[in-house]
């Protein structure tokens, strides 16, 4: 839901007002009160993310550092940047709530025993991958342009913070990538 009401706004307002308008201006907060909710309650859904962490824990499935990592620090960092209604919140969110429709629909799928191929959880993965690629790019325009003397209503704490969590990300998932999809899977010796 929080995708088909944040990427409309982000699209009339890349065609009204141009990219550097879409990466500096927060008016998506207070101006439109319609993506102002869905920010807000993207901040509460990082709450709600835990979840998946607990069913994985409660059905002793493997928990990796990639996943609590990921869920802890972007709960803490969305909290963090929440107070400031930062500018460059309307591509990342955006962006979050695209590709956790996918995703969260695939694991929906998966959890209701559909046989899906593994085409699926890699165009997933490459979409998360991409994500942080774009996230990346959009903190350093955004500081650049500040930096420039362009208005960005954007924090230098939260300019650093936010690339050391898109950089961070990209490294795990590209890491996970590699690992889950072309490395040779390892062999387990067998101990007579």
């Amino acid at each position: 839901m929080g995708t088909c009401r944040m990427i409309p706004e982000l699209i009339h307002v890349l065609k009204k007002f141009g990219f550097t308008y879409s990466v500096c201006n927060n008016s998506f907060v207070e101006t439109v009160k319609v993506t102002g909710f869905w920010c807000n309650m993207f901040s509460y859904s990082k709450v709600l993310e835990l979840g998946d962490t607990i069913f994985i824990v409660l059905r002793k499935q493997p928990l990796i550092f990639l996943h609590w990592y990921h869920h802890i620090s972007v709960l803490l960092l969305t909290w963090y940047g929440h107070k400031d209604h930062s500018a460059p919140a309307r591509w990342f969110l955006g962006m979050n709530y695209c590709v956790h429709a996918f995703m969260y629909s695939y694991y929906a799928l998966k959890a209701m025993r559909f046989k899906l191929p593994k085409f699926f959880s890699i165009c997933i993965t490459c979409l998360q991958i991409t994500q942080m690629f774009v996230g990346i790019y959009i903190v350093s325009y955004a500081y650049i342009m500040k930096g420039k003397g362009q208005y960005c209503h954007f924090t230098d704490d939260n300019a650093i913070l936010n690339l050391l969590m898109y950089a961070s990300y990209f490294v795990l998932f590209v890491w996970y990538f590699y690992n889950a999809y072309i490395s040779p899977p390892t062999k387990v010796k067998k101990v007579d």
